[in-house]
């Protein structure tokens, strides 16, 4: 398996394949593997790095979605649960379980038997939907035991609590492990690859693009069929192909905030209530001490309209107090904007009418079911859907890729382990690489060994977070990490855990990196500018409406 980008880029400009996939986030490198693995000759390009869209934007969850049973979408969450299971076997290193409390509050000292009574359906039917693949099925807590789980909470207030079972997931890295064994099974892949034409034939059916890579010549894919992954950038690519300007994208932004954990306190994540507008927002404890403890809680999502850019999301002031309000109103710790250590925020790419019209109500009341689509040209494109469906979704494309290809071929991802998921086992998350583990799995040996040949690479790469000096070098090595921003955002996490500390270290993982990419002390600067920026603009995002940030970059 070689996820060299050069090695990459060489079979893309000179081999034929029988698809090209456009965009390298979840969908997209899910797509490959599933074409790839069945045998099909398999590119893709992503114009940024892989995930650096809404795959890294994400609440990081592998779940049913049990408010999806509210709004009646039973099939979704049947298959929801059963991919979230079929992701725990495939990548036992990534996806972990994750047990969620749901607290049952008082009302002037009243408890609303109507709520506990429709909770307990709800998680029943959740259970028999498919649920209870995980091994355990939800219960009902008395209030001294779910005050146990977050104490920060006002005990007056809590009158019981339900536990139930999902899982959670590192989005991005799922996504680049994805991407890599895509490669391992055949597929030429390589990101900074920006698709500028898709190439027709005389007879006006798609057979490839012209690509423009970051750094370097133009270059044309040849490919039987064309696949369009782009996520909220889908509509770019459909009207390269077909020339109009569709309108199939409804973007809707969410937003995450990260605390300190000792604010919160939670050992597990908890929904709470967001009182204005009958929603709830996830409590997620982050970056274990192996004790119980934790150093990080990050909280979300928002579900909002978006009217801007798709390239232009940030978190605005009034998301920021969003979530604050609702957090304080479940804690007494009174978290305020300056505890934020970080934030993020992301686009979901919801299905707009067939005839393009917006479907009404909140995003949050949208359906997250996914929509392929095949234009006059014979453009495949994969619309909407939720990470924890991508195997389905990529299924379902590929289906209708071997309908053009003539190459009847099953799918085979529903049993098909993932890079670093051979010779794992579970007892390597207690021990002393419990770290290393559920980001490499297997292949920790690999960054092991990269200590073991220069023994500074042990050392921290961030200063108070676990990311060794080591990981971005396996970045730049296996993962073809390319940028600053590639290993701060998404390689590692640090960027959305601590902005500020990663800030401080950013010139010495650029330091660190300029070896292994051979860049000079002008490229060394440009990358820690450039990451300095994008930061800053961050954080003043941060510090007005949405509106007043949208209109300073028109």
């Amino acid at each position: 398996m070689n996820f060299d980008r050069k090695t990459n880029i060489d079979r893309l400009k000179n081999e034929q394949f029988d698809v090209l996939v456009i965009g390298g986030g979840i969908t997209g490198v899910g797509v490959a593997l599933d074409a790839a693995s069945r045998g099909l000759r398999t590119a893709l390009v992503e114009k940024d790095d892989f995930s650096s869209g809404t795959s890294s934007k994400s609440s990081k969850l592998i779940h049913g979605g049990l408010r999806y049973l509210q709004q009646g979408e039973i099939g979704l969450v049947y298959e929801a649960l059963h991919e979230r299971q079929r992701l725990r076997k495939n990548a036992p290193h990534l996806v972990q379980l994750l047990p969620f409390m749901i607290p049952i509050l008082t009302k002037d000292g009243v408890v609303s038997k109507k709520i506990a009574r429709a909770l307990g359906s709800a998680l029943w039917m959740y259970d028999l939907t498919g649920g209870w693949r995980i091994g355990k099925f939800h219960r009902r807590l008395k209030a001294k035991d779910a005050h146990s789980h977050l104490p920060t909470m006002p005990f007056e207030k809590l009158a019981s609590a339900y536990l139930y079972y999902d899982a959670a997931a590192d989005d991005s890295r799922l996504c680049v492990t994805v991407a890599r064994t895509a490669v391992q099974h055949g597929a030429a892949i390589a990101n900074q690859c920006a698709v500028t034409k898709i190439v027709h034939d005389e007879a006006g059916v798609a057979r490839g693009a012209i690509v423009q890579p970051t750094n370097g010549e133009p270059f044309t894919i040849r490919a039987t069929t064309v696949v369009n992954a782009a996520g909220v950038w889908a509509d770019n690519v459909r009207q390269a192909d077909e020339g109009n300007n569709p309108h199939s994208i409804r973007p809707a932004k969410g937003i995450h905030i990260t605390v300190p954990w000792k604010k919160v306190q939670n050992d597990i994540a908890i929904v709470i209530p967001v009182r204005r507008d009958k929603r709830s927002l996830f409590v997620v404890p982050w970056i274990s001490n192996g004790d119980g403890t934790y150093q990080y809680t990050y909280v979300g999502t928002t579900d909002t309209d978006f009217a801007g850019g798709v390239d232009e999301s940030q978190t605005s002031v009034e998301d920021i107090h969003y979530v604050l309000e609702a957090l304080n109103q479940s804690i007494t710790t009174n978290v305020t904007v300056d505890d934020v250590t970080a934030v993020w925020s992301g686009l979901r790419p919801l299905v707009r009418n067939e005839d393009g019209s917006t479907a009404k109500g909140k995003t949050a009341d949208l359906s997250r079911k996914h929509k392929v689509k095949v234009s006059p040209s014979g453009v495949i494109s994969i619309m909407g859907g939720k990470l924890t469906t991508y195997r389905k979704m990529s299924e379902h494309t590929v289906d209708e890729v071997v309908k053009h290809t003539g190459k009847a071929k099953k799918c085979k991802t529903k049993n098909l382990q993932f890079i670093g998921a051979k010779g794992f086992k579970s007892s390597m998350l207690n021990g002393a690489d419990a770290h290393l583990a559920e980001r490499f799995g297997s292949e920790l040996n690999k960054v092991k060994e990269l200590i073991s040949q220069d023994p500074s690479l042990g050392e921290p790469l961030i200063a108070g977070l676990p990311y060794l000096r080591a990981e971005a070098v396996f970045a730049c090595r296996s993962e073809m990490a390319l940028t600053l921003d590639d290993v701060l955002s998404r390689r590692t996490r640090a960027r959305i855990i601590n902005r500020r500390a990663t800030l401080a270290s950013a010139r010495k993982v650029a330091e660190l990196m300029a070896t292994e990419l051979n860049w000079d002390s002008a490229e060394i600067d440009r990358q820690v500018a450039f990451f300095v920026d994008s930061c800053s603009r961050e954080e003043a995002a941060g510090m007005v409406s949405e509106a007043e940030f949208l209109a300073s970059v028109q």
